[in-house]
């Protein structure tokens, strides 16, 4: 079975995080790849958590299966073990209100620079 090529994003917070802790948009493609192969921590409602940078950070990723993923959050593992059920659950909002977007939506919110596209069909 073929994987459905996905578009993967990263927010420009995220942006700015990744590249303090030196994690490249290769890297993220790479982790974008193994998320559509399951491999990766479901955290239920669409959001991901994914090990990063040799196991030094945690990135949460929310998706529309098939479709894209979007890296919103990154933090140390040295810092916290874990996000709170409350982050979890605003989220899990953030992933829903991403799935309802339309492709054209994600192309204006990208031109609009409130994402960065990074990679596409791989």
């Amino acid at each position: 079975m073929q994987a459905l090529a996905s578009r993967v994003f990263k927010t420009p917070w995220f942006s700015k995080a990744a590249r303090t802790a030196r994690i490249t948009d290769r890297e993220l493609c790479e982790a974008a790849a193994e998320l559509t192969k399951g491999q990766g921590d479901d955290l239920g409602g669409n959001v991901w958590k994914k090990r990063l940078d040799k196991n030094r950070h945690r990135g949460i990723v929310v998706n529309r299966v098939g479709e894209r993923w979007i890296f919103v959050y990154l933090f140390a593992k040295s810092d916290r073990a874990n996000i709170e059920t409350d982050e979890l659950k605003g989220f899990r909002k953030l992933a829903r209100d991403y799935g309802k977007l339309k492709p054209e939506d994600i192309d204006r919110l990208v031109n609009d620079g409130a994402l960065l596209e990074i990679c596409h069909g791989r």
